[in-house]
């Protein structure tokens, strides 16, 4: 084995890794991250996809392009007058990557702060025996590093439309769409997710025409549908045009841009011309060049590594978590199994709840919700009540200039416990988070009801769609 030894080895840099080896740091093991992302000088760019081309860079697009929006069609409504509004798209992106330049360069404080030993390569395993694994890091130089404990956070990787692979130059996945360096005239997106309908709000603000080509016949089908009709709503009003129930045929690329053979819900053929495609179609488990196979790791039928509740793979003292795993692609459900696993390391109970993991989709509207959707709990038969609270009624809201959306509460009809809360409207990333604390304690509607929200707030439609569950809004 090799001399240099560790407790535990974290095999990623994303949020489920660099949390998972703080965390392993914090309750006194010798840790170290292996990571390979690069920055554009060739150095570490440690958050992996969330920092380097997923929620960060992202978030930082849509709050610039949202400015633009602002200044261009709303500003006028507030007395501000504007005029000569330009664009610069090049200033744009380097915003963005000097956002990202930060959260890469904190992540490497916080693993000099907590004495996370970090190695900048491609760790693979080499081979077992009584003590723990071998693991090559291939980087500036080969080396080698022992663990007891080893931690797989690798991610994921996006799904490559069959036939269509990505050039990053007019195939885009999510990383070239945070790339592009001119607003494309035309932008058609397949899929109709969370990264394809954020990507699809930064361009159309910026002034694309965008198409959505989304392969169900439901739009946002994961989400309550009587929210996600709400989405929609705004949607088509803002001009996003979104395609459902299509079925995409050949994909062209070339000098002029992208040729899109697809098929409407009629069943009609039609052809779309594009200068860009981005294809967001979900993500892949990432586990090339780990060679699990040298070890006898175990992959199911998707890729990801196969793991028990407690996140165990079937080695001994080898662990994964977040995109590589089973359960929802989220970076804040790696950051808590990472958090899980260490003190399950440390002989601790550390623990999950998915029922309690928050969803957001940062379009304007915002979409954020928690727990059952109301044709979850139909299908299972349970008896439930529903209370909704318009944005519309708010006083904050209405200062805001911006009323679209609701806050909709879900509760056991028997005991009234909150079996699912689901928003759609101004800063709802946020609002979530009193739900998902009621959630998790159990709360039923008619204790959030009976708390006290600040005036004005757009938290009071959190209380009132909670009101609404018993039928007594006291604004609506």
């Amino acid at each position: 084995m090799s001399d240099k030894k560790f407790d535990v080895v974290v095999i990623g840099g994303g949020p489920g890794g660099y949390i998972a080896a703080i965390r392993a740091a914090q309750l006194g093991f010798n840790v170290a991250c292996v990571d390979e992302w690069k920055n554009g000088k060739g150095g570490p760019a440690l958050g992996g996809t969330c920092t380097n081309v997923g929620c960060i860079p992202s978030k930082a697009l849509l709050q610039s392009s949202e400015h633009y929006e602002h200044a261009g069609k709303h500003f006028a409504d507030h007395g501000i007058k504007v005029e000569g509004l330009g664009l610069d798209i090049a200033k744009m992106l380097g915003r963005k990557d000097t956002v990202v330049k930060q959260n890469n360069d904190g992540i490497l404080y916080l693993f000099k702060k907590n004495k996370v030993s970090f190695f900048h390569g491609r760790a693979s395993f080499s081979k077992t025996d009584d003590t723990g694994y071998e693991l090559k890091v291939a980087g500036a130089a080969e080396e080698s590093i022992s663990a007891r404990h080893v931690i797989i956070a690798t991610g994921s990787n996006a799904r490559a439309l069959p036939g269509a692979a990505f050039d990053e130059e007019n195939i885009l996945s999510n990383d070239g769409a945070l790339r592009i360096g001119n607003v494309p005239k035309k932008l058609a997106l397949i899929g109709s997710g969370v990264i394809g309908l954020e990507m699809g709000s930064v361009w159309r603000r910026l002034g694309s025409e965008v198409t959505v080509l989304e392969a169900l016949p439901t739009f946002l089908g994961a989400v309550d549908e009587q929210i996600a009709k709400e989405a929609k709503k705004a949607f088509d009003k803002q001009g996003l045009k979104i395609e459902l129930g299509v079925k995409v045929g050949e994909v062209k690329s070339g000098k002029k841009g992208v040729s899109i053979a697809w098929t409407n819900a009629k069943g009609e053929d039609q052809k779309l011309d594009v200068d860009k495609l981005i294809v967001s179609i979900g993500r892949v488990p990432n586990t090339i060049g780990l060679n699990g196979e040298a070890v006898g790791l175990k992959l199911d039928e998707r890729g990801a590594i196969v793991v028990d509740d407690e996140c165990k793979t079937n080695l001994p003292n080898v662990w994964a978590v977040g995109d590589v795993v089973r359960g929802p692609m989220l970076a804040h459900k790696a950051e808590e199994e990472g958090v899980a696993v260490a003190e399950r390391i440390a002989g601790q109970h550390g623990h999950v709840n998915f029922n309690t993991i928050p969803w957001v989709i940062y379009t304007s509207p915002e979409i954020a919700w928690v727990g059952q959707t109301e044709q979850q709990l139909k299908a299972e038969g349970r008896a439930y009540k529903a209370g909704t609270f318009p944005f519309l009624a708010n006083g904050r809201a209405r200062a805001l200039g911006d009323t679209t959306g609701m806050v909709k509460f879900l509760a056991d009809a028997a005991t009234d416990e909150i079996l699912g809360v689901h928003m759609v409207g101004p800063q709802v990333s946020e609002l979530i988070s009193e739900a998902v604390v009621a959630m998790e304690f159990k709360a039923s509607s008619e204790d959030i009801a009976r708390i006290c929200h600040a005036h004005p707030s757009l938290s009071e439609a959190t209380k009132e769609a909670a009101l609404a569950v018993d039928k007594r809004t006291l604004n609506f």
